[in-house]
């Protein structure tokens, strides 16, 4: 379900600068949820937070109205409690997103294609979805076959799938030594062993991946080549060559998470390129269009994909017919290439904006990524910092959440940087920003 305060966020931006003024009429809340994409009681909680927040007023059997006199109290942060800025989350949203989205939506209302649409979907997929997502993974250098995609409900669950097909129970899982936090979750629920591998300014050091696996058989290794979370790091063609060579050398086989790799079209073909046979590409919808359209899907192998097809079958991580017929309707008419587009776009607006208010610390992004890596200056301490933030109303992820193995993370945030409104983002990044100019005890709770 989308975030209400999000959406609530949104609409305040839209009052601050003046689009929504003083005694406007909102739209009815169906309306709203309509066109939003949202479900009618979401509508009925951002209503409900913009009359908390002060800034609309309901009137019975007239509507709900931009207040004539909001609130003129200093920055929207200066009352943690009357709003939370959610820099963990991070879904790009594209201007214009959910009105491109509905377009595309209308030929599934026809009889004849929402009867195929409510069918189930299975790991398979159908020929139409299969073509889809390999013409969108398709890119110089590579070209997927059809035939080799699968399907699943998210992109969380086409990771669980792979993993759980490729490593038996009890079996060694390589990651990087900062990872996606899922992923070791999934690894501990499954009964696999995380074995994290060092990393350099280019991300995976094949060097790593066969020193572990000299101390014990890795049976799969899970790594994100592209515009890496949580570091932004992006591998060279000549590293992701190196890597493949790993895999073979070992016998090793990969799950990449192509997930952000979208943002960079001008990075080196996917690391299944290099390693055909030894790769699995896992990728999602959530990110290219929105986080409710969480059809996930892989390029497989043919000699693991009978494996991987029945984990995602005995799992439950079905992906539905509905999100491949919109899918393939998506792909097709050209409403993902331009969404993807519209958001590279944004996302090199925010990093600018961030690198702007985080002058002068040290932190670290890729010019495209949507989240960026700050060390933090001493004496702060990451768990500190993140508790410090959180009582200015303003959520980070500490580095500890990403660290694979037992080593005290460093003294780090990742800041998520896609979700909220421009301004927002800016006044809670300003608000980090002087926070950490102060000392900890400055920040302590009385």
């Amino acid at each position: 379900m989308r975030d209400f305060r999000r959406v609530a966020d949104a609409v305040a931006a839209r009052i601050a600068s003046g689009q929504l003024r003083a005694g406007d009429r909102l739209p009815t809340q169906r309306a709203f949820a309509r066109r939003h994409g949202i479900a009618d009681s979401t509508a009925g909680r951002v209503y409900a937070e913009l009359v908390r927040r002060g800034l609309v007023v309901g009137e019975v059997g007239r509507g709900t109205f931009v207040r004539a006199a909001p609130p003129a109290a200093g920055p929207a942060l200066a009352e943690p409690a009357r709003q939370r800025v959610d820099l963990e989350l991070n879904y790009p949203v594209a201007p214009g997103q959910s009105e491109l989205l509905a377009a595309g939506l209308a030929r599934l209302a026809r009889p004849d294609v929402l009867a195929a649409a409510l069918g189930p979907g299975g790991a398979r997929g159908t020929g139409a979805a299969r073509e889809a997502v390999a013409a969108l993974l398709a890119r110089p250098g590579w070209q997927p076959a059809a035939a080799d995609v699968l399907f699943a409900g998210s992109g969380r669950q086409v990771i669980a799938g792979a993993l759980t097909a490729l490593v038996p129970v009890g079996g060694r899982i390589g990651v990087e030594e900062f990872t996606y936090p899922v992923v070791k979750a999934l690894a501990a629920r499954l009964g696999r062993t995380v074995v994290p591998l060092a990393c350099d300014a280019e991300g995976l050091r094949p060097d790593a991946l066969v020193a572990a696996h000299r101390e014990g058989p890795l049976h799969a290794v899970y790594a994100q080549p592209t515009l890496h979370n949580p570091l932004s790091l992006t591998m060279s063609d000549r590293r992701r060559s190196e890597v493949a060579d790993a895999l073979r050398r070992t016998g090793s086989v990969a799950v990449e998470d192509a997930i952000w790799s979208f943002l960079r079209p001008d990075a080196p073909p996917p690391l299944a390129a290099y390693a055909p046979e030894r790769v699995v590409l896992t990728d999602s919808l959530s990110k290219r269009l929105a986080p409710g359209l969480t059809a996930g899907f892989a390029v497989v192998p043919a000699g693991c994909a009978e494996r991987v097809a029945a984990a995602l079958r005995s799992g439950g991580w079905g992906v539905s017919g509905y999100a491949l017929e919109a899918l393939a309707g998506w792909v097709g008419d050209g409403t993902v290439s331009r969404l993807s587009a519209a958001k590279r776009a944004e996302a090199a607006v925010r990093q600018t904006l961030a690198a702007e208010v985080l002058h002068g610390f040290a932190v670290r992004a890729d010019p495209y990524s949507c989240f960026c890596w700050w060390d933090l200056p001493e004496p702060w301490r990451a768990d500190t910092f993140v508790a410090a933030a959180g009582r200015r109303g303003i959520a980070v992820t500490p580095a500890a959440s990403f660290a694979a193995g037992s080593r005290r993370a460093p003294d780090a945030v990742r800041i998520g940087l896609a979700s909220p409104p421009r301004d927002v983002l800016r006044t809670a990044l300003a608000t980090l920003a002087d926070l950490a100019r102060t000392l900890p005890e400055d920040s302590a709770p009385e």
